[in-house]
């Protein structure tokens, strides 16, 4: 495995989301609203059929115009696609592979939660332990009420904070630390844990608590604990990290042409277990794989189905794009990870933006299936193919996800 170069600045993303969801604070125990049977395996012959179309549309896409994709999808322990599409970095670009390196952003929270998760099963945390434990310095406006907040309030967003506090001065180039001992100053839309608001400063504060339990940079900890022993040799963090490596696809902005290939931005870096990860569509099969229980020796069931469950609601989640409309019934957001009800089935999911990149990683925990999309642009076509690979194993109505004739 190539050296892995650590920053302790580092990234941010997510799409934008709209209202806050102002709720009692449910526990990890909440439930969606069908609960079904443990498992219900999908046959090969449609999970085959289902990624051949995926192959299809993502040629389709590429097609379109768009500079490039990389999508995987796994069924069980098996990777049945890891492909690229089209270009690193503009028509003279490498052509992407299996192996090109992109920016997953936000998809990094999940490795956030997954590594405290290994913590508390060490005894190193606990999903309760107040976040003023570990730093004596915290506190938001509320000072009594951010006593109380907890490492899995921090990790499920329910700081009471307004969504996305401080990102613009995070992309304004103020650092990180900076912003933290601000926290204080920052407006509050309820009691801090009792609702939630999509954070990328204050979710990084488990970087600190990471250092604090353990005396250990959060990045090399992830390196150690969950990049080596589930052999995801192409992640690094950072943009060095990135430009590093042996192959990876370069950030395409909109401009009078076309897409036009630019340097990653260094802003949304300093926000590491936010969105500090680069990886390959390899890398994020066997992520995808690892979550789906598939690597019990490194994340126990145990860890998974804690990790996977609702904490808080999210009901914002319920609309913006057409399959969110059509198809969700109930959103929440759990341990670094979204927990959708899609049309009755269990989705733990999670997307991710920065300037020029994309992802979207969705799992079906009870079909032992999962899908995972990167692409470098600011492009929405992409984003169809993980509702599109769903309905297919799932059976149901053709949504038509993906427009190649209106969409951009």
């Amino acid at each position: 495995m190539r050296p892995r170069k650590l920053l302790l600045s580092l990234l941010i993303a997510t799409a934008a989301l709209p209202a806050l969801a102002t709720t009692p604070a449910p526990t990890a125990a909440a439930t969606l609203s069908t609960p079904a049977p443990t498992t219900l395996p999908v046959d090969e012959a449609t999970v085959a059929q289902a990624t051949a179309e995926i192959d299809a549309l993502a040629q389709a896409i590429i097609g379109r115009g768009v500079p490039g994709v990389a999508v995987a999808v796994v069924h069980g322990p098996q990777t049945r696609l890891a492909r690229g599409y089209g270009r690193t970095g503009g028509t003279r670009g490498e052509r992407i592979n299996e192996r090109t390196v992109f920016r997953i952003a936000s998809l990094s929270k999940g490795f956030a939660g997954t590594l405290a998760g290994l913590l508390v099963e060490d005894g190193a945390l606990r999903w309760d332990m107040p976040l003023d434990q570990q730093l004596p310095t915290f506190q938001l406006a509320d000072a009594a009420g951010s006593t109380r907040l907890t490492v899995r309030d921090a990790l499920a967003h329910r700081m009471g904070l307004k969504y996305h506090t401080f990102d613009r001065d995070l992309e304004g180039d103020t650092p990180y630390p900076l912003l933290a001992a601000r926290l204080n100053q920052a407006p509050l839309l309820c009691t801090p844990g009792e609702c939630f608001g999509y954070q990328n400063v204050a979710f990084s504060l488990i970087g600190d608590v990471v250092f604090a339990v353990t005396g250990d940079f959060y990045t090399r900890q992830v390196e150690q604990r969950l990049f080596a022993p589930l052999g995801m040799d192409d992640a690094t963090f950072g943009r060095d990290g990135l430009e590093s490596s042996d192959r990876w696809a370069r950030p395409h902005v909109r401009g009078g042409r076309g897409w036009v290939a630019v340097r990653p931005r260094e802003n949304y870096y300093r926000v590491p277990p936010a969105a500090g990860i680069n990886a390959s569509i390899t890398d994020m099969a066997i992520w995808a794989k690892a979550q789906l229980g598939h690597s019990p020796e490194v994340l126990s069931p145990a860890l998974l189905e804690d990790l996977h469950a609702p904490v808080v609601r999210t009901p914002d989640q319920l609309s913006g794009s057409p399959w969110r409309r059509t198809r969700l019934r109930n959103a929440h957001y759990g341990t670094g990870w979204r927990v959708f009800d899609y049309d009755g089935e269990p989705l733990v999911y999670h997307a991710g933006a920065v300037q020029g990149y994309r992802g979207m990683i969705g799992l079906l925990p009870r079909r032992d299936v999962a899908i995972v999309v990167l692409w470098n642009s600011e492009s929405a076509l992409p984003s169809g193919l993980m509702p599109t690979f769903i309905d297919r194993v799932l059976g149901k109505p053709d949504g038509r996800w993906v427009d190649l004739v209106n969409g951009r």
